[in-house]
C-alpha cells in the first residue's frame, strides 16, 4: 500500500490526519502527519519529514501539503523525486479521503484521485434543504454522518 504524508502549517496536518481517521480508523498506519510550527526551520521540517517517511514504511508516498509556495509545500518538494513520490498542493479533507480510499492504485494513479477529490469537494452550496435531509429535526444524540 501506498502510505500517505501529509506536511501542513500546524495544526492542520494532524487535524487532517484525525479527521481521516474518524472515518477510516484501520488507516493509522498508512497514514502520517508533520506540523510545521511558525518557528521551525525548514531543516527541523525536513528532518521531521523524513522521519515520518520512514515510519510509513512504504516504498511509495503520496505527499500531501496544504500551501503551494510555503515552508511544508517546500519541504516537501525537497522529499518529492516524481519516482517514488509525488505531491499534490492544496490538501483538504475530501483529498486525503478520497487518497485512503484508493491506497492500493499505482501511485500515479493515487495523486490524480487525490487531485479529483480534492477539486471536487469545493463547490457552492445553495440555501435549500441538505440532501438526503427531509427537514426534520433530530434529537441532538443521534448519530447522522453523511459522507
Amino acid at each position: 500500500m501506498i502510505g500517505i504524508l501529509i506536511i501542513a502549517h500546524a495544526p492542520l496536518a494532524s487535524a487532517l490526519r484525525e479527521c481521516a481517521l474518524h472515518v477510516f480508523p484501520d488507516c493509522a498506519l498508512g497514514v502520517m502527519a508533520v506540523d510545521v510550527l511558525p518557528d521551525d526551520s525548514p531543516e527541523n521540517t525536513l528532518a521531521q519529514a523524513r522521519q515520518a517517511m520512514a515510519e510509513l514504511g512504504s516504498s511509495q508516498v503520496l505527499l500531501l501539503s496544504d500551501v503551494f509556495g510555503a515552508t511544508p509545500c517546500n519541504v516537501a518538494q525537497q522529499l518529492n523525486d516524481g519516482l517514488k513520490t509525488r505531491l499534490v498542493a492544496g490538501a483538504n479533507l475530501p483529498m486525503l479521503l478520497r487518497s485512503v480510499c484508493y491506497r492500493h492504485e499505482t501511485l500515479e494513479a493515487l495523486a490524480a484521485r487525490a487531485l479529483a477529490g480534492g477539486t471536487q469537494g469545493v463547490m457552492p452550496v445553495g440555501s435549500t434543504a441538505p440532501q438526503n435531509q427531509t427537514g426534520k429535526r433530530h434529537a441532538s444524540s443521534r448519530n447522522d454522518h453523511q459522507q
